[in-house]
């Protein structure tokens, strides 16, 4: 940048504000460069050259309504002139980009530092006692133990940090520049209510974005749900895959990647928060006894939670509900264990397999709506056919189909464990 280019931009504002400084009886007296020169014009060997310049001498030349005393006071040529220039407006300027600058990036850096810990799993204080917990990997085995839980915190902790070192840096650069432009001496209430009339603007003309970035910011604020996350969204249910503070990603059973946006979720239904509950429903047949069912289910659900696997995954003691619900072919039982967050599933699974075993192992019948029907093959009209020569008749034959009707209705009677239906 040249001589006239520098003074074109911020000499005429130096010189301004000591004009004012002349001008005005409070401000005090001039500085001692005017003084010095107030009795006439600047003497440096390079002042006339510079004024008769034809890019410089518009710039250096001061308005016709300062005083004469001013207008000879600065000159351009002497090396203190510029100095006292230097340590007004243009110092201000500098400190003020300075300390922004750095208050920027201290922001900045505890914000990353503060994500990390959170993300990682550790005490982000500086206390011996956390900081001993951190070093004894008591936090790794809990990470190790969920790790559905340490992605779900970190996706939630660098969303977050993402959103306040953008705040941060909005904040304080629109700081800056707004000192930076009152140094100057430029007025900003015009840029205020700039920004205002662009802010309404935006509010109106992105209304569903503006949602979109609001509902997932108290999403991420209130954790409503994470990564891993299980959610049933009304329309969509599946696995949470990554959350943005504009668009949520779901992977569906069939493996369909939804992409919902934050603004468009008015409900959320979230089945792996904090812990789960495995349901089993048994539907025994109606004259089965309820007491030895309740017993048999119970034996299996203790089964489960003796296994050195599964029996982790349980936090109460398994539970067998009385008759649910009764028609007149079967009644219903549930089995429900309260388990760790997602894993009851996996559980319900295990117990629906040790059900199976167990009732079959009691004897007892599961419910089925089955009913025997044994056809009489009789004729309206006795056959009274003669012997064929076989010694077998019409009668005969007749009496050996019913004998093979009453033989199944028997074997089916046995295997349901009941009296078979109705004849027709």
């Amino acid at each position: 940048m040249g001589v006239g280019q520098l003074h074109q931009r911020l000499g005429q504002v130096r010189l301004r504000g000591f004009a004012h400084a002349c001008i005005l009886p409070e401000r005090g007296p001039a500085s001692s460069a005017f003084a010095r020169r107030a009795q006439g014009p600047p003497t440096s060997p390079g002042y006339p050259a510079l004024m008769s310049h034809p890019l410089l001498a518009p710039v250096l030349r001061l308005p016709a309504d300062v005083p004469e005393e001013v207008r000879n006071g600065f000159d351009p040529g002497n090396p203190d002139d510029w100095f006292e220039w230097f340590v007004g407006v243009p110092l201000r300027v500098l400190l003020i980009i300075g300390i922004g600058a750095i208050a920027l990036a201290l922001v900045r850096r505890l914000i990353r530092r503060i994500t990390e810990h959170i993300a990682d799993g550790t005490p982000a204080l500086r206390s011996k006692r956390l900081r001993g917990v951190a070093e004894s990997g008591v936090g790794s085995v809990l990470l190790r133990a969920n790790p559905l839980a340490s992605a779900r915190r970190a996706q939630r902790a660098r969303t977050v940090g993402s959103v306040l070192r953008s705040v941060a840096n909005i904040v304080i650069g629109a700081t800056i520049v707004l000192l930076v432009l009152t140094e100057l001496g430029v007025n900003i209430a015009p840029f205020l209510a700039s920004a205002g009339i662009a802010g309404v603007a935006l509010g109106f003309g992105a209304q569903s974005l503006v949602k979109d970035f609001l509902s997932g910011t108290f999403m991420l604020l209130e954790d409503q749900y994470g990564v891993g996350d299980t959610v049933d969204f009304g329309e969509v249910t599946g696995t949470v895959e990554e959350v943005a503070l504009r668009v949520t990603k779901v992977r569906d059973g069939n493996g369909t990647l939804w992409f919902v946006r934050n603004g468009e979720i008015l409900r959320t239904g979230n089945k792996t928060q904090e812990w789960g509950r495995a349901v089993v429903d048994v539907r025994v047949a109606y004259w089965a006894d309820v007491e030895a069912v309740r017993a048999a289910l119970l034996a299996a659900a203790e089964d489960v939670g003796a296994d050195p696997v599964l029996g982790t995954y349980f936090l109460e003691p398994p539970e067998v509900t009385g008759i649910e619900s009764m028609t007149a072919e079967a009644l219903l039982l549930k089995v429900q264990v309260k388990t760790q967050a997602a894993m009851q599933w996996e559980v319900a699974r295990a117990l629906r397999t040790r059900v199976r075993q167990g009732l079959s192992d009691a004897r007892i019948p599961l419910a089925g709506a089955q009913q025997v029907v044994v056809l009489d093959h009789s004729p309206s009209v006795p056959d009274d056919r003669p012997d064929d020569g076989a010694g077998t008749s019409g009668r005969d034959e007749q009496a050996a189909r019913d004998r093979r009707g009453a033989a199944a209705a028997a074997v089916v009677q046995d295997r349901t464990g009941g009296a078979a239906g109705p004849t027709a």
